[in-house]
């Protein structure tokens, strides 16, 4: 149990990952990276500050991550950084700076890294949280788009989630958006008086976050609002349909939601994001959307885009609301015990042969009795205990223990890593 009492802990909205934790959150790294192979993804890994400019521009002035939640400060040459609230923007500034995009025309990295944003904390939210991602760079078909949500997909089914959904929405072009854009203000302006402070301020700067909002009062006045699918040009809808018409080819259940416009200025078109009901208030696990003018933005030639994040913290919740069992943090196949201090140098070479034969092994540095090194070997979760004292080092043999039965002999000195190693690989 955790002592609440210290002089120092860790800073509020972030959290220690133990060695009795970290099983889940492999996993999940390693799953991660499985499914991105299958799909041809190359992991990349950025710094975790980059300018400002690139995170203020990317994610909008009026976004929730710029007005609230970013990380922002002045190094000692008076350069302004911020700590990354989002993977996208930095992979695609090192994908220009490195000439990947130029290199070739569809460019597919992966990501896995911490994100800071300024927030409330509770369960599922931190300040400093993981998030596993992906970015597709170049192709600008409905296929693409489908193809990145099944990646996601995948994900979540090879983690053992279950009741995962998946929630899809176009959010138009800067071709269509204006006209959706002034038909929000139209429907919003005379019910003013009614919105929260922020939906009002959002009024005057980017009406579509009122849609975003999860204050009562404004969910009611929302729920009558301009739908933007009756606002998008033909050739929008004619990709959005394209994507509905991929997932069904593939049998990837799916609800049009179309409130659903995320939180970054970035998205064009195609919009996702998949919630778990067993979260509670922090329901999504992960979302994202196509981005087609960013690259450009960045300085990059114009180059569509499409990519997601998703929380890690959030996708082991929802693997445990899902029944999933952490895994059993690593145990030790070998645990070698020492009968009597004369024996002590040889039982610490025998455990670095262990070691070098492949097999995970531990020793006792404490001196202690050959019962508390017993009681260790079963807490380290040992399949074998190779034990010398007297008569073995005497004998030029070693006590052999396999745990799982109960039975022990005694083999000689030559021959023990080998013995143990046949008994290791024979029960798992």
């Amino acid at each position: 149990m955790a002592d609440t009492n210290l002089k120092f802990q860790a800073p509020r909205g972030t959290h220690d990952v133990t060695p009795a934790e970290v099983g889940a959150w492999l996993r999940v790294e390693e799953t991660f990276r499985r499914v991105c192979r299958l799909y041809r993804y190359g992991e990349i890994r950025t710094p975790l500050f980059e300018s400002s400019e690139i995170t203020h521009r990317s994610s909008g002035e009026t976004s929730d991550i710029v007005t609230k939640e970013t990380y922002d400060f002045t190094d000692r040459g008076g350069d302004s950084f911020t700590l990354r609230p989002e993977g996208t923007p930095g992979v695609i500034r090192a994908a220009i700076e490195h000439g990947l995009i130029a290199d070739s025309p569809v460019v597919k990295l992966a990501y896995i890294a911490p994100m800071f944003r300024y927030d409330r904390p509770q369960k599922g939210r931190f300040r400093q949280h993981h998030q596993v991602g992906i970015e597709v760079l170049g192709p600008s078909d409905a296929a693409s788009d489908a193809e990145v949500i099944a990646l996601g997909c995948r994900l979540h089914a090879e983690l053992g989630i279950k009741g995962a959904v998946l929630k899809i929405n176009s959010v138009g072009s800067p071709e269509d958006r204006p006209v959706y854009r002034q038909a929000l203000v139209d429907y919003f302006t005379p019910r003013a008086a009614d919105l929260t402070e922020e939906s009002r301020n959002r009024l005057a700067t980017n009406p579509l976050r009122i849609l975003d909002s999860k204050a009562p009062n404004d969910r009611e006045l929302v729920a009558g609002a301009p739908r933007i699918q009756e606002y998008l040009t033909a050739e929008n809808a004619a990709h959005f349909d394209a994507v509905k018409s991929h997932l069904d080819r593939l049998g990837i259940a799916f609800e049009v939601d179309p409130l659903l416009v995320r939180g970054l200025d970035y998205y064009t078109r195609t919009a996702f994001e998949w919630v778990h009901g067993g979260l509670g208030a922090q329901s999504s696990i992960g979302g994202g959307g196509r981005y087609n003018g960013l690259v450009e933005a960045l300085g990059g030639p114009p180059t569509p885009g499409i990519g997601f994040g998703m929380g890690i913290e959030r996708l082991m919740l929802a693997m445990e609301d899902s029944g999933v069992t952490p895994p059993v943090p690593d145990t030790a196949d070998v645990y070698a015990v020492a009968a009597g201090d004369e024996t002590r140098g040889e039982v610490f070479a025998l455990c670095q042969e262990c070691r070098d034969a492949g097999l995970a092994a531990e020793f006792d540095p404490l001196h202690r009795s050959v019962k508390s090194q017993m009681k260790s070997a079963g807490k380290a979760g040992a399949g074998v205990v190779l034990l010398i004292g007297g008569d073995e080092l005497t004998n030029g043999t070693v006590t052999l223990r396999d745990m799982a039965v109960a039975e022990q002999h005694t083999v000689p000195r030559a021959e023990a890593v080998a013995a143990a190693k046949r008994i290791v690989e024979m029960r798992k």
